[in-house]
């Protein structure tokens, strides 16, 4: 490939950004897209309407978005969506940094070394390969190759000491917001399943008298997990119709600038009525337990939700082996309410084995698989096969032009829109493994993606020469080093495109949000359908951060190599952290709070892909007859190793605890080596307990663990704010349509609730006579 192609490649991509960037800086301005592009800040406030008059501001294309983005304050991002988002754009702080050095060295030391590597007559730069810039073009028992072993060197140092403050800047980020946030009821509940049964008693009592018996000063209560019958259904359209109501309200009440519904509309309830009767009803429900529906359902409950009166007492419930029998009773401290993955609660635990090899059989085949669509995307770069391939395009592939693009763009683009299958797939598996929480599907799906993605689009990709290339990496891992230094120079050209491809051109995707745009045109402009913002995306960290991750991969393993991707990945990390920012500001909403517990994977696998660039420089410098260079390059890939397992020791632990289990009284950063579940000292926990009891706090943490668990899914119920609707579901836009519709919808509910009512007191009222 010549380096005239690459730059058709850069220009292209550079053309289509400049577009989508213009495009979202004027559709931002647009009232009709205010629930594309604000979608978080429609669900935290009461979005002021704006008239829908004609404006020429609307249609001049501004960067204000950028100079927004770039001054908020990390502390501001954290309050608005988490330490998650804080540690995703860390991440982007460290990519810039590191790649700014490596460019700096690799451009100016590194890539002329390559270019005069042997003694030839270079033609004009457009119309040389790009083969003449990477190490290939380095003669064997160069002295020169001293330039790339310095060069490594400078980058590993500087990449570890960077990764050293990073670890250890997030782990005091996650340490105070551990000790900051308020008290969880995850921290005080259990998850138990694989329950034993027994025909004598009913599920709920023999739950109650094993704890009672063996954790009786500090078991509180307990709450079955059932599956969604007739009863929750019925709840659920309560729920509705209330939240319809809810709006109505709000809209009315901006539109006339007063508040004519000053309670609930007509009715004149409370805005937390339907909840608290809800509560009392499934109390009244629960306490008949002659009730055939109920006998029935709590046979085929799969466990239970235990409430204990401390943190102390519920860390030790869930660490103690609780039978003889380790498949029986088997307990967990349950996930915060919001984060229950309540689907996957139903599964029975003697199926979970069975689920995770069955998903790990099946990612592991699919992985294979992919390999046929990346064969094909490697077809496409050689431009003698396309024409062997298509033999009616041979008069369109000479045309130079036409032959840049499909050999310098088209391929990476094909495997870009492959790889749109892999996150929905990843995520199926995921749920499928059995995750008790919502953060557990989304970092296994992300773990899973990653895999995928370094497998299939950097290994596959680099030996797809043939299929015993990539045979031969299993049945000769020794030559390994080798086989990669061989043929990682070969592939420099696909990868450049496909940063640009998948990386500058998927940023723009990402700010444009083209799918719901088109969504919300559609829905609006052709099929003038009412909006309807009810849900509100959460951050998709499982596609996200594994395609960081690969470019960080790309640039380490190829900035010796072929130093002229790193420009285009500089620009990458730069122009991400602006586009990301500006998502989690106004786009995603933080559904649930993971803790900053991804930091980990992404330093593993920035450690992997400095040991990856050692392995490949190893295998060059042995190839070029340097001995001395491969010498020095065994030394700093122990080095490396050796840091990893430093910080591990060191930090790790700290993102292996749950969310926020630890005590507010910690003084300092030395103490951190004792906040952990599993080996986390008494002394913590009791003293987080005793300052609970002794504020009062206890007694109503206590009154609210009763109703923190709602089977209710978290689009349907209360999710966020401890059983108040969540603003997102309170947006609408025909106040007076969604009113006729609701107010008869709330009458047949109310009179479905009365029946209820009337129907349990004359079951009660003939218990009571019959007995």
């Amino acid at each position: 490939m010549e380096f005239s192609a690459l730059l058709t490649s850069a220009g292209i991509n550079i053309g289509v950004c400049v577009l989508f960037l213009s495009l979202y800086s004027v559709l931002r301005k647009q009232p009709h897209n205010f629930g594309v592009y604000f979608g978080r800040r429609l669900a935290e406030e009461k979005f002021q309407r704006q008239d829908d008059y004609f404006s020429f501001e609307r249609l001049l294309p501004t960067a204000g978005w950028i100079v927004k983005a770039y001054w908020c304050t990390e502390e501001e991002i954290r309050q608005v969506a988490g330490l998650d988002s804080v540690v995703f754009l860390r991440l982007f702080i460290f990519s810039i940094r590191i790649f700014s050095i490596t460019c700096l060295v690799c451009l100016f030391g590194v890539l002329p070394v390559n270019y005069h590597g042997k003694e030839m007559t270079h033609n004009h730069i457009p119309a040389e390969s790009l083969n003449v810039f990477t190490i290939a073009n380095i003669i064997e028992e160069s002295q020169k190759l001293w330039v790339h072993c310095i060069a490594l060197y400078i980058i590993t140092i500087s990449a570890c000491i960077l990764l050293y403050s990073e670890y250890k800047y997030i782990s005091r980020k996650r340490l105070a917001h551990i000790t900051g946030s308020s008290p969880n009821p995850g921290h005080f509940t259990v998850l138990v399943r694989s329950i034993p049964k027994s025909d004598n008693e009913l599920l709920d009592d023999t739950i109650r008298n094993f704890f009672v018996n063996y954790h009786g000063s500090s078991y509180l209560s307990h709450q079955m997990i059932l599956r969604k019958g007739h009863f929750q259904r019925f709840v659920d359209r309560a729920e509705r119709a209330y939240r319809k109501f809810v709006r109505v309200r709000l809209s009315v009440s901006e539109r006339n600038g007063r508040s004519n519904m000053s309670r609930c509309g007509v009715c004149g309830v409370r805005a937390s009525s339907f909840q608290l009767y809800r509560n009392k009803f499934i109390e009244a429900k629960k306490a008949d337990l002659t009730n055939p529906e109920v006998v029935d359902a709590q046979k085929n409950c799969p466990g239970a939700l235990v409430f204990f009166k401390t943190r102390y007492a519920a860390v030790v419930a869930s660490r103690v082996l609780q039978s003889s029998n380790p498949m029986l009773w088997v307990t967990n401290l349950a996930p915060e309410p919001r984060d229950v993955y309540w689907s996957n609660l139903w599964i029975p635990y003697k199926q979970i084995w069975l689920r995770k090899l069955a998903t790990l059989a099946a990612s592991v085949v699919f992985m294979f698989v992919f390999i046929i669509p990346v064969a094909f995307v490697q077809s496409m770069m050689q431009l003698e096969q396309l024409k062997k391939m298509f033999p009616n395009l041979r008069g369109l592939l000479n045309k130079s032009f036409f032959a840049r693009v499909v050999t310098g763009y088209l391929p990476s683009v094909v495997l870009l829109l492959s790889l749109y299958t892999v996150p929905p797939l990843m995520m199926l598996f995921s749920s499928i493994e059995g995750s008790i929480s919502r953060s557990g599907r989304k970092r296994s799906a992300c773990l899973k993606i990653l895999f995928f993605t370094i497998w299939n689009v950097f290994f596959v990709n680099v030996l797809s020469g043939s299929v015993l290339n990539q045979l031969n990496v299993f049945t000769r891992p020794k030559d390994m080093p080798t086989m990669l230094a061989e043929l990682v120079p070969k592939q420099a050209t696909f990868f450049i495109t496909y940063v640009l491809t998948s990386g500058w051109a998927s940023l723009c995707s990402e700010i444009l949000q083209v799918y719901n745009l088109v969504y919300n045109f559609f829905s609006k402009c052709i099929c003038c359908c009412k909006q309807n913002t009810e849900y509100v995306y959460s951050f998709p960290y499982h596609t996200e951060v594994p395609k960081v991750l690969l470019f960080n991969l790309l640039g380490f393993t190829f900035a010796i190599m072929a130093p002229l991707i790193l420009p285009f990945l500089l620009v990458y990390f730069c122009l991400g952290y602006l586009v990301y920012r500006n998502q989690i500001l106004n786009v995603y909403y933080p559904k649930y709070e993971m803790g900053g517990k991804l930091w980990p994977i992404m330093h593993n696998t920035i450690v992997f892909s400095l040991v990856l660039m050692q392995v490949i420089a190893l295998g060059v410098f042995t190839i070029k007859n340097s001995p001395v260079a491969t010498g020095f390059t065994i030394l700093l890939l122990v080095g490396t190793v050796l840091f990893n397992e430093y910080c591990r020791h060191r930090f790790s632990r700290i993102f292996e605890a749950y969310s926020a289990q630890v005590s507010a009284h910690i003084t300092g950063f030395a103490s951190e080596q004792c906040l952990f579940l599993k080996d986390m000292c008494a002394q913590d926990v009791i003293e987080l307990d005793r300052d609970d009891e002794q504020s009062g706090r206890m007694q109503e943490i206590h009154q609210h663990l009763q109703d923190a668990y709602s089977q209710t899914p978290p689009s349907e119920g209360s999710s966020r704010s401890g059983g108040q609707v969540p603003i997102e579901q309170l947006i609408m836009e025909d106040p007076a349509q969604d009113a006729s519709e609701s107010s008869q919808e709330l009458c047949d509910t109310v009179q479905e609730v009365s029946e209820a009512i009337h129907e349990h007191h004359i079951i009660e009222e003939g218990k009571a006579h019959s007995v």
